[in-house]
């Protein structure tokens, strides 16, 4: 069975406000917008090993 991992994370409060505000345009809720970010990574760990050295 798959068993989901929890992360906690300290975050200043000037970050917390930012992730809040995109929550609210977005309509979307903060463990959604984190999730989506941590699956944005493989993309952005492909485009920097196409530009490494």
């Amino acid at each position: 069975m798959k068993q989901d991992k929890r992360i906690d994370l300290r975050v200043t409060q000037t970050e917390l406000e930012l992730l809040d505000e995109y929550c609210q345009l977005t309509g979307k809720n903060r463990t959604d917008v984190l999730r989506e970010f941590i699956r944005s990574l493989k993309k952005k760990m492909r485009n920097a090993e196409k530009y490494s050295i």
